[in-house]
């Protein structure tokens, strides 16, 4: 049984769905459309369509539905829906369960495009949105209240890696009757564990660690069955967000080695980050795992690893952190992470950059920050490179 199965074998294994040809690797369904054998058998797939059943592209597929169900079985969800990107899984997940009126309260560190929609798309349909310092669970306390419908977070805040005690937060949503929604792409499905914490839903950029090779776009939230079906699956299927059969493929092969690349990765993270801690041209090293870091207890409690990403503070602000960038040979200047390459980001005139000064500075975004995403290569030519990047500040 596939819920007995330890997670390498889930990550080859499930979800898979054959065709008459016995095919060993995935098959991609390259199809807008399906086919009736008769006026009735469409009339009765459009009332309820079975299991293995589908009815248009944009509602779902059978390569989709088989990586669906994997990153499912992988988080220990009851079932999960796959979107175009991250963001358009992270705006479903909030959309599809909001309407005017309602009031969520989120944490104040967000990624740019996740601050975008609960500062401007929300508000503009009357959804009150109320954020908090995530990592203090006094103003959640404080924010959450009766009426409140729904929390937001990343439970690994990009670039700070602040984190969010997952079960402190859920235990106060689910008092005032919300729903927890947590994007999880920091952490990853292989060290963290959100829903069994009490998150209603997680999100996942799956363009990220999931596909791990620069690729594709993809996304998916995961959660409960009646929620996924009733409430998120009409909203994505009516309003287009839909993961193309070709991507879902990618993201299938992608998964088969997710375990072994993410634990590659966040070894050589935890060696880099020790090497580094200390050195004279960095303010400060940021890694979850790090005895450095102020939540690090949390961490090891919440993590079975730090993860694959550390951010590191050079001195000399932005000027600094440029020469260290253009100092670097083997680290990919570039703004996505997650991937076999190492990538190196400047927050604060990137990712992060609308925000302004202060705002940056509230969320312990540096002029001299850079976020590093730890790939594949070996540890010591990366920290190699890393030193002599650093030798130009």
């Amino acid at each position: 049984m596939s819920s007995e199965w330890n997670t390498r074998t889930k990550l080859v294994h499930d979800g898979i769905r054959r065709s008459q040809y016995g095919e060993v690797s995935e098959a991609i369904f390259l199809t807008q459309g399906f086919v009736y054998d008769s006026a009735e058998a469409a009339e009765a797939r459009f009332v309820k369509a079975g299991e293995d059943e589908f009815v248009y592209a944009r509602y779902g597929n059978p390569t989709v539905r088989m990586f669906e169900d994997r990153m499912a079985a992988l988080e220990g969800a009851e079932d999960g829906f796959a979107a175009a990107s991250g963001m358009a899984a992270v705006s479903a997940a909030l959309m599809s369960m909001l309407k005017a009126g309602d009031r969520v309260v989120a944490a104040r560190a967000l990624f740019g495009s996740c601050l975008y929609i609960a500062e401007e798309i929300l508000p503009r349909f009357g959804v009150e949105v109320a954020f908090v310092d995530g990592t203090d669970l006094d103003q959640w306390r404080a924010a959450v209240r009766p009426g409140t419908r729904a929390v937001f977070f990343e439970t690994l805040s990009n670039p700070a890696l602040d984190m969010v005690d997952i079960a402190g937060v859920a235990a106060i949503a689910h008092e005032a009757g919300a729903l927890v929604v947590a994007d999880n792409v920091f952490a990853t499905p292989i060290y963290s564990r959100a829903l069994e914490l009490g998150a209603d839903l997680v999100v996942y950029s799956t363009t990220k660690h999931v596909d791990g090779q620069g690729r594709c776009l993809g996304g998916v939230v995961l959660g409960g069955r009646e929620h996924i079906r009733t409430v998120l699956e009409p909203y994505l299927k009516h309003t287009g967000g839909a993961l193309s059969p070709f991507n879902a493929w990618v993201m299938l092969k992608g998964l088969e080695t997710l375990d072994l690349r993410v634990r590659a990765s966040s070894a050589a993270a935890l060696d880099i980050a020790r090497a580094l801690e200390g050195h004279p041209k960095l303010a400060r090293v940021i890694y979850p795992h790090l005895e450095s870091h102020p939540q690090h207890a949390l961490a090891l409690r919440q993590m079975e690893g730090g993860g694959t990403v550390l951010s590191l503070d050079v001195k000399g602000g932005k000027a600094g952190a440029f020469r260290f960038l253009n100092g670097l040979e083997i680290c990919t200047i570039s703004n996505n992470l997650g991937d076999a390459k190492s990538i190196v980001t400047h927050p604060a005139t990137t990712t992060h950059q609308r925000l302004g000064d202060a705002r940056r500075a509230a969320l312990g975004i540096t002029p001299g920050m850079v976020r590093l995403s730890v790939g594949l290569e070996d540890a010591r030519d990366l920290l190699a490179d890393l030193t002599r990047a650093l030798e130009r500040v």
